[in-house]
């Protein structure tokens, strides 16, 4: 499983955003389906909500993809 460590420009990050944002998808759109899919796990639970806010410590996985989201430096 690639691991990629993504660190916050400011509180917060949609999660469909998120998905854009480190490349497992080519939209925000298409990151909705993706998270409507079922496949997106957020702290290890299932998550369907597409625009949760993803916070600074929180982890994101996707198929073959750990994402730890980390303070702004």
């Amino acid at each position: 499983m690639e691991t990629i460590d993504f660190e916050l420009q400011g509180e917060h990050v949609e999660l469909n955003q998120l998905l854009k944002l480190v490349g497992l998808c080519d939209s925000g759109g298409a990151g909705k389906a993706l998270v409507a899919s079922g496949v997106v796990q957020v702290d290890g639970a299932v998550e369907l909500r597409k625009t949760c806010k993803i916070r600074a410590g929180q982890t994101v996985a996707a198929p073959g993809v750990l994402v730890r989201v980390q303070a702004p430096a």
